[in-house]
């Protein structure tokens, strides 16, 4: 079955510049909802696109959809509403068994927070200040044992729906966290980039 981002390359292959928005539809019937003022505080995120799809298909095995503005210049797609991560989380096997395979558990709120716009490893990128991220220090096909990442005192280690394995630092809040990303440069770890914690959390080897 086709990965979200395939899918989501094929659709903005089919884009028309001219075309007429082929969402109109489906917010007319309510099964996608342009979301202004959110009260809940986590969903689960499908897709993130920075010009609408042309192919209104995708959304076919989904009753509601939340589609969400955001500053960044994405519109990001979600299906839920919940209070918490856990109670988010406890459904997200369902959606990637609808074929959203790359679908993960996201908090809402920070798509209206004030946001900063930050260049990390030369391409831009939005910090949260009160989100949580890690440092991703290295990627592997095989396990590595945690000793191999001198100097840094707490690893983390992640394994994947890809099969690969993923260290990082613990996480951090967002706005400690390029100062992280600069002390681990500088022991080393050229290649290092932040990344959302939520996104490996839930795949974290104990």
């Amino acid at each position: 079955m086709k990965t979200i981002y395939a899918i989501a390359v094929m659709m903005l292959i089919h884009l028309s510049l001219f075309g007429q928005d082929k969402l109109s539809s489906l917010r007319t019937s309510k099964q996608i909802v342009t979301v202004e003022n959110e009260s809940s505080s986590y969903s689960i995120q499908i897709l993130a696109l920075k010009l609408p799809p042309s192919d209104a298909s995708f959304f076919q095995n989904l009753d509601v959809v939340y589609e969400y503005p955001c500053s960044d210049g994405y519109v990001r797609y979600c299906v839920g509403s919940y209070n918490t991560y856990e109670e988010a989380n406890s459904h997200l096997a369902e959606v990637r068994a609808n074929g959203y395979k790359e679908s993960f558990v996201t908090n809402t709120k920070r798509f209206s927070l004030e946001e900063s716009t930050k260049s990390v490893n030369n391409k831009t990128k939005v910090i949260y200040p009160n989100e949580d991220y890690v440092v991703q220090l290295a990627a592997f096909r095989y396990p590595v044992y945690l000793t191999f990442f001198e100097g840094v005192d707490e690893v983390y280690e992640y394994r994947l729906n890809d099969k690969i394995f993923r260290y990082t630092t613990p996480p951090v809040k967002g706005s400690e966290v390029e100062s992280l990303l600069a002390q681990m440069k500088g022991k080393g770890y050229a290649k290092a980039f932040i990344v959302e914690y939520e996104r490996y959390s839930p795949y974290k080897i104990e």
